[in-house]
């Protein structure tokens, strides 16, 4: 009888985490690139695909995918082409690959996907899978959060990627539609938010997007009091300092409405009885929790509806793929068994 070896993966837009029953907690830059041409190749090693930052790094030779941005996985009634779903294949493929699972092992995986994933972004995470795991259940990203630390009774969750910031309310059982938003002010538009406000304000200065994401990474925070921000950028190929700070917070605190709205819609449409639980229950994760102070600032915006109380998890980065895996250790045989296949067809196991 083969090994059986169970993964908690978190499919993020930025980067996806894997946790394996085997002890491995590994994360990875969400890109793939593929060699341009024979020149680009040699220069790889005669690689065909690199992965992570790797490929990031070496971005002028390869045809680079951020796959999981923008697509259907991420947002409702996008489509995702042939090139697409190759390098999201190619990404799990590799992921599952860091497990090291014994050769010969049966792999049942739990997958983290936004809150309000589509039917067809839940398709796509499926067909991906077909050739390198034998069961699939693809869950809420949020959900596995709350799951992988036991808040399972009245919680608001927020998870904050690159790509969307979803929410979940849990209450003792898997969340249906009616207790999950998903919003799009996350990561990835904090970082064109900022973009905008650099070149509105220092229109001399040079930067990538990349560069932004930098330092928004470095000083991100919502504190009123916050640390002065000061940066380097080049002005016609000139090094020169310049003041971010009040452009950080800026940029930062766009987040905290439309997360706010969310909240309280997922509050009223809730047992009245218990709303005043779920609101002094809230669980901040994802990469966007390290915004310094925005428990905080989410806590005083929910002022006005009777205020709350925000936890931020300890272990962002494997917050996801920590509670995918505890799912899956706790799922019964009998289910991984009923939806089990050949890894020459996809799984169809769904949640």
């Amino acid at each position: 009888m083969s090994e059986i070896v169970y993964l908690g993966i978190d499919l993020g837009t930025s980067r996806t985490s894997i946790t394996s029953s085997t002890g491995v907690r590994q994360t990875v830059w969400s890109y793939v690139g593929y060699p341009k041409d024979h020149v680009a190749k040699k220069k790889l090693g005669g690689r065909d695909i690199i992965y992570g930052q790797e490929a990031l790094e070496n971005r002028m030779s390869v045809n680079l995918f951020r796959p999981l941005a923008g697509g259907s996985i991420k947002a409702k009634g996008a489509k995702d082409t042939s090139e697409t779903k190759k390098a999201i294949k190619d990404l799990l493929e590799f992921v599952v690959s860091m497990a090291k699972s014994p050769k010969g092992s049966t792999i049942y995986a739990v997958i983290g996907a936004p809150a309000e994933a589509s039917v067809e972004g839940k398709a796509t995470i499926l067909e991906a899978a077909a050739n390198c795991i034998d069961s699939v259940i693809v869950t809420s990203e949020p959900f596995s959060v709350a799951y992988g630390l036991d808040f399972l009774d009245d919680t608001l969750v927020i998870d904050i990627g690159a790509g969307t910031t979803d929410l979940c309310r849990v209450h003792g059982k898997m969340p249906e539609p009616e207790d999950q938003r998903t919003h799009t002010v996350a990561g990835d538009a904090l970082d064109q938010t900022l973009a905008n406000l650099i070149k509105e304000k220092y229109p001399e200065a040079q930067f990538s997007i990349n560069m932004v994401r930098a330092i928004k990474e470095r000083h991100a925070s919502v504190s009123p009091k916050m640390e002065e921000a000061m940066e380097i950028l080049p002005v016609a190929g000139k090094p020169t300092k310049f003041d971010v700070t009040d452009l950080v917070y800026k940029a930062c605190y766009t987040l905290v409405p439309p997360t706010v709205a969310a909240l309280q819609d997922l509050i009223a449409t809730y047992d009245p009885e218990f709303q005043a639980k779920m609101r002094n229950h809230i669980l901040l994760g994802g990469g966007g929790s390290q915004i310094k102070a925005l428990g905080l600032a989410i806590e005083k915006a929910m002022e006005e509806y009777g205020g709350a109380k925000v936890k931020t998890v300890e272990e962002p980065q494997y917050a996801g793929s920590n509670g995918a895996l505890k799912i899956a250790l706790d799922m019964p045989e009998s289910f991984w068994k009923e939806f089990k296949s050949t890894k020459s067809a996809a799984p169809a196991a769904k949640a």
